[in-house]
């Protein structure tokens, strides 16, 4: 049956592709190929989609936790007749060492028990259902393996105990014994064209990922405070990085609901430009110049030469566009709750944020890209003339509201920055014709925003002009260095937007979100720290890292009066919130002179006010 909560589960990655344990021992969910792909274990979403579990055949406590500087997970059961290791990894390449790590995965999930004291009876469950639950495999026994195909897929399972095949599914029995271990590979690969799925040595396999992973930690060296925090949920980030091409997605899963019975599940597989500088400011603070790179080079091919077109929001890993998205009416949804989607209609909304977002990231790697070549100069151009040209139209938001558009300050104030970091490029990227054309819009939306923005009664900036609403997203102004954190009307912004939606230290998007949501929260650590708050800013940023589950995994959204963890998981955002956060804190700490200036690359800007 499915998990209880969503902090149940623990996280493997590859590089391509993800896969989620819960506490029981089970693989409830993996979907090999890439991270967009179908799934072949899908309980999470329904308990009829198959899944894997080991685990012991009576009652077990449980103690969890990954191997140092790895996604490698180890579960502990105890029981009434001893203790049993199980270890869970999806394979890294074989040799595969610090920066080359993911790209060339071979799409193989290992499990390991090794008996630690007494004799435990344990029970295996192999249930593959291809296709999103839709597809019932054929088990065929091939000299030791285990062959599930159906379709387009193809698993091949070699365990060290005698898999007994059933209808659809396998299972056993054995016992662990102190000192035994029993081990179980299964690789995947398209049922046509390519060769057998690779099945190797879990104990090497494992031992191999194991430094794989090290090696890549230890490649990047963050300084700053809150360091423990900062490389788990560096490691998440990369886990959640698509190999191949450099791409982070915003989360390993689809339609993990943000409100039981509501109707906000969407698919989160994919790469948004939205969350493009903020991923890269987390990088930088924490990876190391390679990633950042990757990430610039990766958002330039998914582009393409869009002239005059409407820059899109999101792509696939490899820069698909369209993300079409599409119910999958077989599941039943998350402890019931659908609809489950596959897709995300998002991709054809406007969101004029984005333009700020990736000029912002230019900006940050303007050393890394000069001189800038034909093809970035092109990009950068038409981000800025893009901003010019539309920051006076409503837009989605960066909430991606459906079927209605509004004049966001978040939105206007990311045009700002498209517009200032273009003219900071000056004759790098335009002529003097261009620069001034930018300067003079640059300076109307800064104008209209102080204007319409403010609501001058409730005496703080609302979520969009001329309205009466508060939303989290003006946080993000002193952020990008649009307007200084201790400016008394940002000061009044920050005291109204906390005490109107922040309950228990989390902060809600808008009056009536269902949940606080956790970048959020860490946007307004950020602004208390740079407002000189900087007690009350630690103590913000500690008991949000405190909600974490028990392996440092954030999902989206934490409901503030039950503490269950909400909506996709892990959540790439939740944790670059968190490793800015601590960035900012240590910048503060470090120079004060900093306190009110915004994040990189903001303390630079030529227009505080």
């Amino acid at each position: 049956m499915q998990s209880g909560q969503i902090s149940d589960y623990g996280f493997l990655a590859d590089g391509r592709s993800a896969a989620l344990v819960d506490h029981t021992g089970s693989v409830n969910w993996w979907c090999p190929g890439r991270f967009d792909a179908p799934s072949v274990f899908g309980r999470l979403l329904d308990d009829g989609a198959g899944h894997w579990s080991i685990r012991p055949a009576g009652d077990y406590t449980v103690e969890r936790r990954y191997l140092d500087d790895t996604l490698v997970l180890r579960t502990v059961f105890r029981t009434a007749q001893g203790e049993v290791a199980l270890t869970d990894a999806l394979a890294l390449e074989p040799g595969a060492r610090g920066h080359d790590i993911g790209v060339h995965s071979p799409q193989v999930l290992v499990r390991s028990v090794r008996g630690l004291s007494g004799a435990v009876p344990m029970r295996v469950h192999y249930r593959p259902r291809f296709e999103y639950g839709r597809t019932i495999a054929y088990l065929i026994e091939r000299d030791d393996m285990l062959e599930a195909i159906a379709g387009a897929a193809r698993l091949t399972l070699r365990a060290s105990v005698r898999m007994t095949p059933g209808d659809g599914e396998a299972a056993a029995t054995f016992t662990a014994r102190a000192g035994t271990t029993h081990n179980f590979a299964l690789g995947y690969a398209p049922t046509y064209d390519a060769s057998l799925p690779e099945v190797p040595d879990a104990d090497r396999t494992i031992a191999d990922t194991v430094a794989g992973w090290r090696s890549w930690a230890g490649e990047h060296d963050y300084q700053g405070l809150y360091a423990e925090q900062v490389r788990r949920s560096r490691l998440v980030v990369q886990g959640m990085t698509y190999g191949p091409s450099g791409a982070v997605v915003a989360s390993v899963t689809t339609s993990l609901p943000e409100e039981f019975g509501g109707d906000r599940n969407y698919d989160y597989r994919y790469v948004w430009v939205r969350d493009f500088s903020l991923t890269l400011r987390a990088l930088w603070r924490s990876a190391c110049l390679a990633e950042v790179q990757r990430q610039f080079a990766w958002l330039g091919r998914a582009m393409g030469r869009v002239d005059d077109k409407p820059v899109p929001i999101m792509y696939g890993v490899l820069g698909e566009r369209d993300l079409t998205e599409h119910h999958l009416e077989q599941l039943g949804g998350y402890r019931d709750s659908p609809p489950v989607v596959i897709g995300n209609d998002a991709w054809q909304q406007r969101q004029t944020d984005i333009f700020g977002e990736a000029m912002d990231a230019a900006w940050l790697m303007r050393d890394k890209l000069e001189p800038l070549g034909t093809e970035v100069r092109h990009v950068l151009r038409l981000l800025a003339d893009q901003a010019e040209r539309d920051w006076k139209l409503p837009d989605a938001g960066m909430w991606e509201e459906r079927g209605v558009q509004h004049h966001h300050v978040s939105s206007k104030v990311q045009c700002w920055v498209a517009l200032d970091r273009a003219v900071r490029f000056g004759d790098r990227l335009g002529e003097p014709q261009d620069v001034a054309r930018w300067t003079t819009a640059r300076d109307e939306v800064r104008a209209a925003v102080l204007k319409r923005g403010w609501n001058d009664r409730l005496q703080t900036y609302t979520g969009s002009f001329d309205s009466a609403d508060l939303d989290a997203s003006v946080l993000v102004m002193p952020l990008v260095g649009f307007v200084r954190a201790d400016d008394p009307r940002m000061r009044s912004t920050i005291r109204a937007v906390e005490r109107q939606l922040s309950h228990d230290g989390l902060l809600r998007r808008w009056e009536g979100d269902p949940a606080g949501f956790l970048i959020c929260s860490f946007w307004l650590v950020c602004c208390l720290a740079l407002a000189g708050e900087r007690e009350r800013a630690h103590e913000l940023f500690r008991g949000l890292a405190e909600r974490v589950n028990d392996l440092g995994l954030f999902a989206e959204q934490i409901d503030p009066l039950t503490g269950e963890q909400m909506g996709n998981f892990p959540q790439a955002f939740s944790h670059i919130g968190l490793i800015n956060a601590a960035g900012v804190l240590t910048d503060v700490e470090r120079d004060p002179a900093l306190r009110g200036l915004g994040m990189p690359p903001a303390h630079f800007s030529p227009t505080r006010q």
